[in-house]
């Protein structure tokens, strides 16, 4: 085991982050209350003058110096866009900083509702602004961070769920015998002659909070990858929805952006990625006790019982024609 799975936060104390804080010219008065967040730890707190922040510490050994400004600086171009998301907070001209081996950003606290998937005016609103988002994405690409693809997706989390002991030994063949099966489906189905472009990369409805309009949240899992990585996962119900949904999104995104269609065919084999990654992502970090926790259901049987009939339905998915635009008219 690698320092960087071994890793659990157990350093970070209130005083700790009292002190980190502190160290950039920030007194917190009250709070550090914990936020909803594994990878990283967050937290909010209100200030001496009464001001509410929120401050992250990376996990260590994740993400390099250079991967994490990254992520800031593609924040701070989306913002001077008038894009409205969650942009850490300069601090003399930094806005990024370390204390005793954390990396930490401080940003405002920003709240909002809920954001409906089924409420096609908002979709609208997000396809709008993601169509903005990708406007500056494609104007560079990451250098430092990576691109999506099957290494990291697929057979590095496909290694580690081997080397793990969290696979039942009574579902073993079946396990891998399936995700053997839909590794080749995906691969088969997968395609790189997309360009990649600089991605939210993890915008899941959960990532967007709904004031006066959209607030896009969390860029820590941004990355080069295609257009459609960001669209894919505000699609929910039957294929009849998820048409109706994304054409909505896609009216409103090719305002302010192009979109190669051609990336429709790859909805599934990302959905397949996302499927693969994840188990892995929660073995791996099952050493951190928030994790434990937080997902009890990952050491149940019944949990891998259930993921080799996803893997059956995944394999169907991609076995089904891609989705397609409504006709224009």
């Amino acid at each position: 085991m690698t320092d960087a799975q071994s890793f659990n936060f157990s350093a970070l104390t209130p005083d700790f982050m009292w002190y980190a804080l502190e160290s950039i010219g920030i007194r917190a008065e009250s709070g550090l209350l914990p936020l909803n967040s594994y990878e990283n730890r967050v937290y909010q707190f209100v200030d001496e003058e009464r001001q509410r922040y929120v401050v992250k510490f990376y996990r260590p050994q994740r993400w390099s110096e250079q991967q994490i400004q990254e992520e800031h600086d593609f924040s701070f171009q989306l913002e001077e866009q008038d894009i409205p998301l969650a942009a850490p907070i300069k601090r003399d001209g930094q806005s990024l900083h370390s204390y005793q081996g954390y990396w930490f950003a401080v940003f405002p606290s920003l709240g909002g509702r809920q954001f409906e998937v089924d409420n096609f005016d908002q979709l609208e609103w997000v396809g709008r602004f993601l169509g903005r988002i990708h406007k500056v994405g494609q104007s560079q690409p990451f250098l430092h961070r990576p691109t999506i693809g099957v290494e990291e997706y697929l057979h590095q989390p496909r290694q580690l769920l081997q080397n793990s002991s969290f696979i039942p030994a009574h579902l073993e063949n079946s396990f891998f015998s399936d995700l053997d099966l839909l590794i080749q489906k995906i691969e088969e189905y997968w395609t790189t002659d997309w360009t990649a472009i600089r991605l939210h990369g993890d915008c899941h409805p959960g990532n967007i909070l709904w004031r006066d309009g959209p607030l896009f949240v969390d860029l820590d899992d941004a990355r080069n990858g295609p257009a459609i990585q960001d669209l894919w996962m505000l699609l929910n119900g039957d294929r009849h929805d998820k048409v109706a949904q994304l054409d909505t999104i896609l009216d409103a995104y090719t305002e302010f952006c192009d979109f190669d269609n051609s990336q429709l065919k790859l909805i599934e084999p990302l959905r397949g990625l996302r499927m693969v990654h994840y188990m892995a992502w929660l073995a791996k970090r099952w050493h951190d006790p928030a994790f434990p926790q937080a997902f009890p259901w990952f050491a149940d049987p019944k949990y891998w019982e259930g993921q080799v009939l996803g893997f059956k339905e995944q394999i169907a998915a991609l076995n089904e024609p891609p989705l397609q635009l409504m006709p224009q008219w």
